[in-house]
């Protein structure tokens, strides 16, 4: 079921466009999550649903009713920030208390606030002074308060951005299983892919106040839908080539048979290799002998560096026999790994 409809919103400041008639529309126990550099209109846009700002035109509809004009305390939704925003003068109990003063029983807040504390996995820490917090900590006590009222929706404006990239890899799953175990409905802001990935189970891509592309973390790996979404989760193989009969594309390195059936021949497109796309042994018919310039160590893979016919292409491959003598060698590319763009 659609709990919440976003319809053509649009936001300026100072004649400045930050988002230009965004749509999309969230299931119930969804996590959406708003993927795009700085300054891409993803917190706008959650400041919008939240009701924070107030749209130039556009409309926000929840559980099918216009709430546009309603003030954002009477949305029933939860805020967590990337700061985290507790009261240094209140220990762990009180901050995670604090959205729950009008409930009419201490005894029904206090063991709210020990069902919270022991769902972000921080029972006995009522008492504890947020002083004395980790980073990790803290941000956990933040995240019970946001749970704590109960919202009809919890926004998340990269709430993992302050902390270190181990931490975040540890509570990022931590977060999913939450908001999972809760069927809670969720829109999370980051800039960080592998975050993105990892929390939702949609990715909606933004650039320049604008939605890129819309649907699952898999989707937008396999097959982006622009050369900006590419870029942007780390793509760096990117080559221009026209569309020639017969399904095959002619690039700079070469004529290939992908699958292009979908384009006219003479259609320009853009040619999306992807890192694992690479072996040392033939997969296809498709091979690329270069020069290479480096090969690292990466843990889990080598990344390996090849100069062909002036393009510098970077794969990542599980293994690697070759030596520092070896200056020239030869990868085939699997087709499945390699996708296209128009233009």
């Amino acid at each position: 079921m659609t709990l919440l409809k976003v319809d053509h919103l649009s936001k300026s400041f100072a004649n400045t466009p930050a988002l230009v008639a965004v749509s999309l529309a969230l299931d119930e126990g969804q996590i959406l999550c708003l993927l795009g550099p700085s300054g891409c209109g993803k917190t706008t846009l959650l400041r919008l649903i939240a009701g924070l700002e107030t749209p130039d035109s556009g409309r926000v509809y929840f559980e099918g009713q216009d709430i546009s004009t309603v003030p954002p305390h009477q949305r029933g939704f939860g805020l967590m920030f990337q700061e985290f925003a507790l009261f240094p003068h209140k220990n762990v109990g009180q901050n995670v208390a604090f959205g729950l003063q009008q409930w009419p029983r201490a005894e029904a807040i206090q063991a709210r606030v020990q069902e919270m504390l022991a769902l972000v996995g921080l029972a006995g820490f009522e008492r504890r002074d947020v002083d004395s917090l980790s980073g990790g900590e803290r941000q956990r006590v933040a995240l019970a308060r946001s749970l704590a009222p109960g919202p009809r929706l919890l926004m998340l404006d990269e709430p993992l951005g302050a902390l270190d990239r181990a931490l975040r890899e540890r509570l990022m799953l931590e977060i999913r299983q939450i908001l999972k175990g809760l069927g809670l409905t969720s829109i999370y802001v980051t800039h960080d892919q592998t975050e993105a990935f990892a929390v939702a189970d949609r990715v909606v891509v933004m650039n320049r106040g604008r939605i890129e592309q819309d649907g699952p973390p898999e989707q937008l790996y396999y097959h982006p839908a622009t050369p900006f979404v590419a870029q942007f989760l780390g793509f760096t193989n990117l080559l221009p080539g026209v569309c020639q009969p017969g399904g095959r594309v002619e690039t700079a390195l070469g004529v290939w048979s992908l699958p292009a059936e979908q384009y006219p021949p003479g259609t320009p497109v853009t040619v999306l290799i992807r890192p694992e796309a690479a072996s040392l042994e033939p997969v296809s018919d498709i091979a690329l002998e270069g020069d290479l310039v480096a090969s690292l160590f990466r843990g889990r893979f080598y990344q390996m560096t090849l100069s062909v016919a002036g393009q510098i292409l970077t794969f990542e491959m599980p293994r690697t026999p070759l030596s520092s003598a070896d200056n020239q060698i030869t990868l085939w590319l699997d087709p499945a790994a390699i996708s296209l763009f128009e233009g």
